[in-house]
């Protein structure tokens, strides 16, 4: 079964947001330092996700803050294997490779994770000090030298870059590393890694977002195909990324442009917070979510949960990056991207 939102968008990707806690403090996220109350155990968890697949998801994203400060994250991606016969496709994770080393890459393939997403924003001590909220360059450049470790950890365990088993997020934005377009993208042809870019967006309430420090995305191609021309392949239906490839088959590069181009009209990802509340969109208002725990709690059979995600999705008609893109109006206060996993 697919279950279908108001405007006809089926539900197709999970994005399960492991912890709150990140080792990080990114200025675009800024997670807290400690758990919210009511953890999911790993048995609901599950729960969760076999109730998104028989609803028609495919993809499961494993998200936190720092998914890999989960504990039990390997139990729980061996524990997810057997929803494959039941319609999921992939079981990818995002992390900031700060704790990626070669041993942890190689249980996170062998316990049967497909895809990998590390996330780098720059290619300097300076920049990458100043986006992941360290202290100084000495800093940051340790920090670089770890996520390029990680890189190749992922590579050596089995992420093949070639098949879109291992690819790059950078947040880029204006007056703190948008010089590090051009570098990141060189990083990424050396390594044949595809790079994702990502708009700065007004995620949560603690970034102090303002629109003049957007980068669009528009403005980073056009960047990178003056240097290396490129030619567009576009956005497969319900991608959060459009992308282009280098002319000189050197690989591609992809956008997320929420900001400047929206793409809500076939958004289909559904998020699960590390404390059991839903919510149907990226910017979702606080308080807007629904809590699955009583639908979890012991003695409940599985179909209340799905019953309870089968009416929250049929409810939905979130655009709001659309919207914000028609209104002159500020935009209220958001839940915590933290909590909601990216």
């Amino acid at each position: 079964m697919t279950v279908a939102d108001l405007l006809d968008r089926p539900l197709g990707v999970l994005r399960l947001s492991l912890t709150a806690r990140c080792n990080l403090a990114c200025p675009y996220c800024l997670p807290d330092g400690q758990e919210p109350s009511g953890l999911l155990s790993m048995e609901q968890r599950l729960q969760v996700a076999k109730a998104a697949v028989a609803l028609g998801a495919k993809s499961l994203r494993l998200t936190g803050g720092e998914p890999l400060l989960y504990k039990e994250l390997d139990e729980l991606i061996g524990a997810l294997q057997p929803l494959r016969r039941e319609g999921l496709q992939e079981i990818a994770l995002t992390s900031n490779g700060m704790l990626l080393s070669a041993e942890r890459a190689q249980q996170l393939r062998e316990a049967g994770l497909d895809r990998l997403t590390l996330s780098l924003d720059g290619t300097t001590g300076t920049s990458v000090a100043a986006m992941a909220g360290l202290a100084d360059p000495a800093a940051g450049e340790r920090a670089l030298k770890q996520v390029l470790r990680a890189i190749e950890h992922a590579r050596q365990a089995g992420f093949d870059p070639a098949q879109g088993a291992l690819k790059l997020n950078a947040v880029i934005q204006r007056n703190r590393n948008a010089e590090q377009v051009l570098p990141l993208a060189q990083l990424c042809r050396q390594q044949g890694l595809e790079l994702r870019l990502i708009e700065y967006m007004d995620v949560g309430n603690r970034n102090g977002w303002r629109r003049a420090e957007v980068v669009p995305a528009a403005e980073m191609v056009r960047t990178i195909g003056e240097q290396w021309p490129l030619e567009p392949l576009g956005r497969a239906g319900s991608s959060t990324a459009n992308r282009w490839r280098y002319r000189d088959g050197r690989g591609c590069v992809a956008m997320v442009a929420s900001v400047s181009e929206p793409f809500c009209g076939d958004c289909n990802r559904l998020r699960v917070t590390a404390d059991g509340i839903a919510y149907t969109c990226l910017f979702a208002a606080p308080g807007s979510g629904v809590d699955l725990k009583p639908s979890l709690a012991a003695g409940r059979d599985q179909g209340d949960l799905e019953a309870a995600l089968d009416q929250l999705w049929r409810q939905r008609a979130d655009r709001y990056s659309e919207d914000r893109s028609r209104s002159a109006t500020p935009p209220g206060a958001h839940a915590e991207m933290a909590y909601l996993g990216g």
